[in-house]
């Protein structure tokens, strides 16, 4: 009986990891897609049509399930989108102008920050490992910003710590929120209220994309609607002490698009502080910071 109950529990634990290892290739693909855009479309500009199209993705939810838009919640989901669009646009800067790999593996440091807003604001108890993880985070971070050794690069991966910062703010705010409002309710009305605030920065860089830049900019809309999707599945059938390390194929992923498309090889600095921010990730997952977590990507 015991054998039984075991394998029937091991099939949503693979499920949400091939959830999670295809979300991680789509997250390496969409900050693929942002570099080939680089120069030619503005961040802001990214981010309005990144949330139309995630809109446009989940209107059949909406129509089928319109009791979905029912929300505890106003001013709040206004603030979130403007949160999340900001570490959106972050992000976006920073793979336009930075290694790709260099500011993925600095996007990780979300759980740091995470762990840090939740002692802040909601009074979490920080232990001496959870200390040693936040310290060991922030200077694995420090060696792939590497101010010396960079030329110029810091500001862009700077703009990468920063977009982490705000995306565990979102998160902190995900926490409380969910105590009224369901996962689906959160996406959508994320969504809802982004393309609006999107459209206003976006409307001072306005350039009307080309074909080719529509088709990227769709296909990146598409991919941020699947990841969302994925990681939402995943995180409602799995713990994040077990998503959290196949969430690190992001890294490898865009090491190897970066090399494909833009002849990047990551250097062992990056290679060694994704090591340290990763080992500081665990730890915190390990203390349970993260078993809560609500996914939005």
């Amino acid at each position: 009986m015991a054998a039984i109950v075991n394998h029937q529990g091991e099939r949503p634990t693979a499920m949400a990891l091939c959830c999670v290892a295809t979300a991680a290739a789509l997250a390496a693909a969409d900050a693929a897609v942002v570099r080939l855009l680089a120069g030619e479309v503005h961040a802001f500009v990214i981010g309005f049509f990144r949330s139309l199209f995630g809109l446009v993705t989940i209107v059949p939810l909406i129509v089928a399930r319109p009791r979905v838009l029912k929300s505890g919640y106003r001013l709040q989901h206004a603030t979130r989108a403007a949160l999340k669009l900001a570490a959106l646009v972050c992000f976006f800067m920073a793979f336009a102008a930075a290694p790709l790999a260099d500011a993925m593996a600095i996007m990780f440091t979300t759980p740091i920050f995470l762990m840090l807003g939740a002692w802040l604001w909601l009074g979490e108890k920080l232990t001496p490992g959870l200390i040693f993880a936040l310290v060991a985070g922030f200077a694995g971070a420090l060696i792939i910003i590497d101010p010396a050794g960079h030329g110029g690069m810091e500001v862009a991966l700077l703009l990468a710590l920063a977009g982490a910062a705000l995306q565990a703010l979102v998160q902190l705010m995900l926490k409380r929120m969910s105590d009224l409002d369901s996962t689906e309710t959160l996406v959508v009305w994320n969504l809802i209220a982004t393309v609006p605030l999107a459209a206003v920065p976006a409307a001072f860089y306005w350039t009307t994309p080309d074909l080719r830049e529509f088709a990227l900019l769709a296909l990146q809309g598409a991919m941020g609607a699947a990841n969302m999707a994925l990681m939402t599945k995943a995180f409602s059938i799995a713990d994040a002490s077990q998503i959290a390390p196949m969430d690190f194929l992001r890294l490898p992923f865009v090491a190897v698009m970066a090399w494909i498309l833009f002849g990047e090889v990551a250097g062992l600095s990056t290679w060694l502080g994704a090591a340290i921010i990763f080992a500081a990730t665990m730890i915190v997952v390990g203390g349970g910071r993260l078993k809560r977590r609500v996914a939005e990507d």
